[in-house]
């Protein structure tokens, strides 16, 4: 039996956090409105940012459960599942909820980047955590959305609540900028995972067998999302996922070469590829010569 609680539309969502419905394709929801529950499995079909605001029940997306804190932003893009694990307890739903519908934002700046924001594809155990002032910052947002919600619907009230959306949008960005700084610490731990998985995927036959380690690969072993992986690598070292791959997997490509009773063809395979002159460009790219100059150069 399927008990997952599914919202195609904003409405939707309102009434069951008895909400009234402003506008029909965006809502600041105030969660504290809604009635006493247990926890369930939700899809959305919008995209949603919450704010918790008290403690209730743990967050689960995907793999992942994360017993998040006050003041954290969680935020899904639309056909996402997530869910509250309250372990059959009633509770009560505190904070806020920004929805957004994708049709809202068809023609503006807004739908036009809305695919920068990342972190719509994160895991909930990358949630975004606010200080006081980035929480008031947030709720200021929220309030100004809603202010033009209230307001009776003009020509310039779509352009000034996506330009709200886009403005809180920017500050998340920003606060995330910062939490990488701030939990450096934890992220140094993840790239020395991420080198050493890496390491021990070139020593084994699993390229051969699986084929070269993708960005969404690495990103499962370390059980983070491959837009979080990808946004915390290229803060640390400068350099995106992918090309850190490319830059071990030449190491490891150099290492080979100096055997000379191998030749490219199988170097290419034991590395992973299957097609040896893909092999042969990617060296080239990134070394400046062909597997056969450099070893014959060294």
């Amino acid at each position: 039996m399927d008990d997952m609680r599914r919202f195609n539309t904003i409405s939707e969502y309102n009434e069951f956090n008895n909400n009234a419905t402003k506008h029909p394709l965006v809502s600041v929801v105030d969660l504290s409105k809604a009635s006493p529950r247990s926890g369930s499995r939700m899809y959305f079909g919008f995209y949603t940012i919450f704010l918790k605001d008290v403690k209730c029940g743990d967050l689960t997306y995907g793999r992942s459960t994360y017993d998040y804190q006050e003041g954290t932003l969680v935020f899904f893009a639309p056909g996402q599942v997530a869910g509250i694990n309250s372990n059959g307890e009633i509770y009560q739903p505190k904070g806020y909820g920004l929805v957004f519908h994708p049709d809202f934002i068809h023609g503006t700046s807004l739908g036009r980047h809305i695919q920068d924001y990342s972190f719509f594809a994160y895991q909930s155990n990358e949630a975004l955590h606010l200080s006081d002032r980035e929480r008031g910052i947030v709720l200021d947002c929220f309030s100004k959305i809603d202010y033009e919600l209230d307001h009776a619907i003009d020509k310039h009230s779509k352009r000034l609540i996506a330009t709200n959306i886009e403005l809180l949008l920017g500050y998340c960005v920003r606060f995330y900028d910062r939490q990488f700084i701030t939990r450096e610490h934890v992220h140094k731990g993840v790239l020395e995972k991420f080198e050493e998985l890496l390491n021990d995927y070139f020593a084994t036959d699993k390229p051969q067998t699986i084929g070269l380690p993708s960005v969404a690969y690495c990103a499962y072993e370390l059980n983070l999302s491959p837009n979080y992986f990808g946004d915390l690598v290229k803060k640390e070292t400068g350099i995106s996922a992918q090309e850190y791959i490319q830059s071990t997997l030449i190491d490891f490509a150099k290492q080979k070469i100096f055997d000379t009773n191998k030749t490219v063809s199988q170097i290419a395979y034991e590395l992973g590829f299957k097609y040896p002159q893909h092999f042969a460009r990617v060296f080239k790219q990134r070394v400046g010569h062909s597997p056969l100059e450099y070893r014959s150069a060294n």
